[in-house]
């Protein structure tokens, strides 16, 4: 099933408000965001990189871990008021002018 930004951002809030501790800080979210990141790097790194895993290790995947950081990072925006549909429209314009002529556009005839 498809999901807006919007959908998604409910979706996690009424998640969340279940629970008397609520959003962690702002400086909470950030380190479990870099925590997630650093876990996306170690699956990336043993998907397309010189590291096997360890035969220990336990089964993840990119998929698994681009799930986590898009759950905080919605989490972080849902703390801030961040409507995350409206923050990448003004990324997308921002790409589409600054950087409209920055790479090599594909023939589209």
């Amino acid at each position: 099933m498809e999901k807006s930004l919007a959908e998604i951002q409910r979706e996690v809030d009424a998640y969340i408000a279940q629970f008397k501790e609520g959003y962690f800080s702002p400086l909470s979210m950030l380190a479990r965001m870099s925590e997630e990141v650093g876990e996306l790097a170690r699956e990336v790194n043993h998907s397309f990189g010189e590291k096997p895993k360890k035969a220990d290790e336990p089964e993840n995947s990119i998929e698994l871990e681009l799930g986590d950081i898009l759950f905080i990072t919605v989490c972080f925006a849902n703390s801030l008021g961040i409507d995350l549909t409206e923050a990448m429209n003004k990324v997308m314009h921002k790409f589409n002018t600054r950087d409209a002529d920055r790479w090599t556009k594909k023939n589209t005839d």
